[in-house]
């Protein structure tokens, strides 16, 4: 029987879904991060569960073939990263095998995986959320280590455009000469909570956000004329007000303090406005690929229609559909709602209609008026789509789904609801949009029986 503190040698055989590596001891299963398949290591027991535990590794006794050295101080302390101990070859390995399993396993389909592979597994962010902390008088900027509101300071971040830490230091300078309080999170005391950055395809444009547990920011106007002056790029800057006790980075209120509310990005040829609120894939390169392979499954015709659901700012459903498509979007907020709107009139589509509310609210509405959808394309959150959602797909009778996932394990338990009402799942890709993280993103093509 295994037991808390216990140090033992451990065999890794494979990875997990979350990128932990997985041993067997005792007849228990042992999750160690930071390992990789092959390691033989000394593991260092955590925490003991009845069939499974949790482990750290104490020391290395052989390493895999695949282990590198990670090539960031910071990466056992940050929670960002899960791969940067291993060859980024064996990782799209990993994540293949993730997919595939997860189709498998939870189901019950034997496809066999495409792969789209990343150009890079560096620099590739487009976005970056910071939280801001007092410790000990030194005002701290970086990302939360892992299961914890530890803020670990970060110098510079290499899945980010250089220039996104050198907007940081400037902001944490700037506050510091002007006593700017960082947020508390334990005395909901203190302004500044969180600093947020989006940039366009080549960091070309900028947008920077504030999040604040307040209504206003000391020094507005100076703070927008110092920034823009160092950072020509910025094209927007703009304070989000959140004063609730939530772990919930964005609040609802919005206000523009320089430029614009939203910096302009293009994809696969079309011209796109991205505000704060709304959801824009990460990875711009990675995107139009991963966008390109959901339009090839789409096959759409002149005339017919795409329904677009959880739209963010109108992207897929914009990539995907050809000029004499109707296109409908859905997406419950309604900031991404408008710049779906913007974007459609920017790309000069006539024929498209934007919806703001939940998937199974807007399905239920579009039924009921008799909506015919051709195709379908489902992008949904991590926890997928519910089932009345589901049914309300299904009774668009469409020929043609497109599922977009960020979560094999949910993509595949929504691939055998589909399954059961009609749908077969016949092709399927993983492509690599978050490199050296355990994230994959996946599309699926699904026809009609």
């Amino acid at each position: 029987m295994l037991k808390k503190n216990e140090k033992i040698p451990l065999t890794i055989e494979s990875l997990s879904s979350d990128g932990s590596g997985v041993g067997r001891a005792d007849d228990f299963v042992i999750f160690t991060p930071m390992t990789c398949a092959g390691d033989r290591i000394q593991a260092h027991i955590l925490k003991v569960k009845k069939n499974y535990a949790f482990a750290k590794v104490d020391c290395i006794l052989t390493p895999s073939a695949d282990r590198v050295e990670p090539d960031c101080a910071i990466y056992r302390q940050c929670g960002g990263c899960d791969f940067r101990h291993m060859r980024y070859e064996a990782e799209l390995r990993e994540k293949r095998q993730a997919v595939d399993d997860a189709l498998r396993r939870i189901g019950g389909l034997n496809l066999t995986t495409e792969q789209i592979l990343s150009a890079s597994p560096l620099r590739y962010r487009n976005k970056a959320q910071y939280p801001l902390r007092a410790e000990d008088g030194i005002l701290k900027a970086g990302f939360f280590a892992k299961h914890s509101h530890r803020v670990i300071h970060c110098e510079d971040c290499l899945l980010e455009p250089k220039i996104f830490s050198e907007i940081v230091r400037a902001v944490q300078w700037f506050m510091q000469q002007k006593h700017i309080s960082a947020y508390d999170e334990h005395r909901h005391t203190g302004l500044v909570r969180h600093l947020f950055l989006r940039c366009s395809s080549g960091a070309a444009q900028i947008a920077l956000c504030l999040v604040l547990n307040g209504t206003g920011l000391p020094y507005e106007r100076e703070f927008a004329a110092f920034m823009s002056g160092n950072f020509p790029a910025l094209k927007s800057i703009v304070l989000n007000v959140n004063t609730e006790k939530t772990n919930v980075i964005l609040g609802k209120t919005y206000r523009c303090i320089f430029g614009n509310a939203y910096i302009e990005d293009s994809l696969l040829g079309k011209r796109f406005r991205i505000g704060a609120a709304a959801f824009y894939q990460v990875n711009h390169d990675m995107c139009e690929k991963l966008y390109s392979k959901a339009a090839e499954y789409a096959a759409l015709q002149p005339g017919e229609t795409l329904l677009d659901l959880y739209c963010g700012a109108g992207t897929v459903g914009i990539c995907l559909a050809p000029a004499d498509c109707r296109l409908i979007g859905v997406d419950i907020v309604p900031e991404a709602v408008e710049n779906a709107k913007e974007n459609a009139a920017l790309n000069h589509l006539k024929n498209t209609q934007f919806l703001c509310a939940d998937a199974a609210a807007a399905t239920g509405i579009l039924k009921e008026k008799g909506l015919h959808a051709d195709c379908v394309v489902i992008d949904p959150p991590r926890k997928g789509c519910d089932e009345k959602t589901i049914e309300n797909i299904v009774a668009f009778g469409a020929q043609r789904i497109v599922y977009i996932s960020c979560n094999p394990a949910t993509l595949a338990r929504d691939l055998k609801r589909l399954e059961s009402k009609g749908y077969k799942a016949v092709r399927a890709c993983a492509a690599d949009l978050f490199p050296r993280t355990a994230h994959c993103e996946s599309v699926v093509k699904l026809i009609r029986n």
